[in-house]
């Protein structure tokens, strides 16, 4: 199997608890986890959290977390290596390494500086989730509020969008508002991602896309990676179960199509139980997706339609 996760917030574990490593810990995520879970690629957040925040700036907070992803990887160089372009990614693949590939959770730490795009580019991130849940200078977050919810990317986020897309970095649009989601659509002139999310229809967090977005996403050549968090997949539950996510596998493919279907766990940012335990649980939800998907449909799934964001939006 070759899976190609979306998104994990592990990062942030290793850089509260020093003695945590990635070859081998507690998390959802390690190497002995992932090769059992058969990766091909992971996307590895720095998620600007709001606790450090209450201490640091968002900025210091992205350098401070970058620092022990390059300290993970360069323990870790005969097993996982980093992806900064297509190439990289053959290469890694070719030599039955895992692809890591760095992305930023929160655009808040580029404040209102445009430049700092150039800086965290050349440092090797290729994906920014746009916003989290908190408002910041690119725009406004997902919201019960359908009021709230509807409001778009500001200028200077359609100046971000712009810049990721000519810089080839990844535009992920979970957690971003319903109104910015489609200021995404329709100026980005590259395919966009919602990297950690479900399908509304099923489960009414904000943070889910409608079906109407499921459409356009998959009209714009874009990609969803569905979320294992429990709340999520099942409105009030607290228990992420196989079949849930299968059922919003199944209900995302239909609405945008197979080939925006994708995985993206929220790995180490769930704090619910998972019936699948960590990433070494992949072959079960694999397992159960057979049922529903022919072997063609599950590759695609897995890691085909990653790759091609991948191809076609890192430079």
């Amino acid at each position: 199997m070759n899976i190609i996760d979306f998104h994990c917030d592990t990062l942030l574990n290793f850089y509260r608890d020093k003695n945590m490593e990635l070859r081998d810990n507690p998390s959802h995520i390690s190497i002995k986890k992932m090769q059992e879970g058969g990766a091909l690629a992971q996307f590895f957040a720095i998620y600007i959290s709001r606790n450090e925040m209450k201490t640091m700036d968002p900025y210091d907070i992205f350098h401070e977390v970058y620092l022990v992803y390059k300290r993970e990887l360069e323990k870790n160089n005969a097993t996982i290596r980093p992806v900064y372009n297509w190439k990289d990614f053959e290469k890694n693949r070719a030599e039955g390494k895992i692809s890591s590939i760095l992305a930023v959770e929160d655009g808040v730490m580029l404040g209102d500086k445009i430049e700092r795009l150039n800086e965290i580019y050349n440092m090797g991130v290729r994906l920014i989730t746009l916003t989290w849940n908190y408002e910041n200078s690119i725009g406004f977050p997902c919201s019960k509020d359908e009021k709230l919810h509807m409001l778009g990317l500001k200028p200077f986020g359609l100046e971000v969008v712009c810049e990721m897309n000519k810089l080839g970095m990844i535009v992920d649009v979970s957690h971003l508002s319903e109104g910015g989601f489609f200021d995404v659509a329709e100026h980005s002139k590259k395919p966009f991602v919602a990297s950690h999310s479900c399908a509304r229809a099923l489960s009414g967090h904000q943070r889910n896309l409608t079906d109407k977005q499921l459409k356009v996403l998959g009209e714009k050549g874009g990609v969803v990676g569905v979320n294992f968090c429990a709340e999520f997949l099942r409105e009030g539950s607290t228990y992420s179960r196989v079949d849930d996510i299968v059922l919003h596998t199944v209900y995302m493919a239909d609405k945008a199509g197979i080939e925006s279907i994708a995985l993206g766990s929220d790995f180490d940012g769930i704090d619910d139980e998972l019936e699948i335990k960590d990433y070494s649980g992949y072959p079960i939800l694999i397992n159960a997706l057979e049922k529903h998907f022919k072997s063609d449909e599950i590759d695609k799934i897995c890691h085909l339609n990653a790759m091609r964001i991948i191809e076609e939006c890192i430079s």
